[in-house]
């Protein structure tokens, strides 16, 4: 059996870290709107816990798999979404926003709050090649702890990348 030079070993490597094949599948997560339905809607506090959603949702994506978090700037999502929710209700129009940017996937999620009890991160997972929706997630939040919000948003990385993972038959 013949060795194999350190130069060749090295240049198959090179080849093989430059493969796309072996690249993260390319992910956008939009900003998470908020939807709060409660007596005292929009408090600071809940503008700021739905805000930190997104970009823990970026880190919690990196943990779970490979994945190469795509950034959409928020003057381009602002001017594709024409009023609250119209990217969450249009997926075509949002693999269109994923697509400008290089993304495979569009993630499109709203806080809903219809309580001060519990809350819901909502979710659709949008494949941008076939501009439509692939499936939606709903995680219930039972309280607004900035540990809740966290376990949360793992969980919705989780079942993202088991779908991502395993295709359009996986049910979750």
């Amino acid at each position: 059996m013949k060795a194999i030079s350190y130069s060749t070993l090295m240049l198959l490597l090179a080849l093989l870290a430059g493969n796309p094949a072996n690249a993260g599948q390319r992910i956008a997560i939009l900003n998470f709107e908020l939807n709060d339905m409660t007596a005292l809607p929009n408090t600071p506090q809940e503008q700021v816990r739905t805000a930190s959603m997104q970009p823990l949702l970026e880190q919690a994506m990196q943990k779970v798999g490979d994945y190469e978090i795509i950034q959409i700037d928020a003057n381009a999502q602002a001017a594709a979404n024409a009023s609250f929710g119209y990217l969450f209700r249009f997926d075509d129009l949002a693999a269109r926003l994923g697509k400008q940017f290089g993304a495979d996937w569009v993630i499109v999620a709203q806080h809903s709050k219809p309580s001060f009890l519990y809350s819901y991160l909502l979710a659709h997972l949008v494949a941008v090649n076939t501009p439509a929706l692939r499936t939606n997630f709903a995680i219930e939040l039972k309280g607004n702890h900035e540990k809740v919000t966290q376990h949360g948003i793992n969980a919705l990385a989780r079942k993202i990348n088991l779908f991502t993972s395993n295709g359009p038959y996986y049910d979750h």
